[in-house]
């Protein structure tokens, strides 16, 4: 059983693109690349991969981080390049499982998806005194 659409929250993580937004590809039998389009809006659907690091809290130890990648319903826009930070608009997780032949389990995760991206707000700290 999948569970789809889990809200999550990612405001104590610091969002950065790692690969700017391109159109969703998708492989077809023979190799060649198509555009993943949605099947109600017939949009083509955009992919951001981002690096996930916690921000910095007292009394925790530094995150390491993690590269996601984040399904989007459209093209998110000009202005989201390599190197910025941004927040997700909406974002949820959605669980997933392969199974082989036999029905077993071969495969399981989770994907990311968001409603779209927007600039990270700046967090300017006071100077110290």
């Amino acid at each position: 059983m999948a569970l789809n659409d889990i809200p999550v929250i990612l405001s104590h993580y610091k969002l950065l693109i790692t690969e700017a937004p391109c159109v969703k590809m998708r492989e077809l039998d023979g190799g060649q690349l198509v555009p993943v389009v949605d099947r109600n809006t017939n949009e083509e659907q955009f992919v951001v991969v981002l690096f996930a690091k916690a921000r910095p809290t007292e009394g925790r130890r530094k995150s390491k981080g993690e590269e996601i990648k984040v399904n989007l319903p459209r093209d998110p826009g000009e202005g989201f390049e390599e190197g910025d930070y941004v927040e997700l608009i909406n974002p949820v997780i959605n669980t997933y499982e392969m199974r082989g032949e036999d029905g077993k389990i071969t495969a399981s995760g989770l994907w990311f998806k968001a409603d779209g991206l927007t600039p990270a707000a700046r967090i300017v700290s006071a100077p110290a005194a």
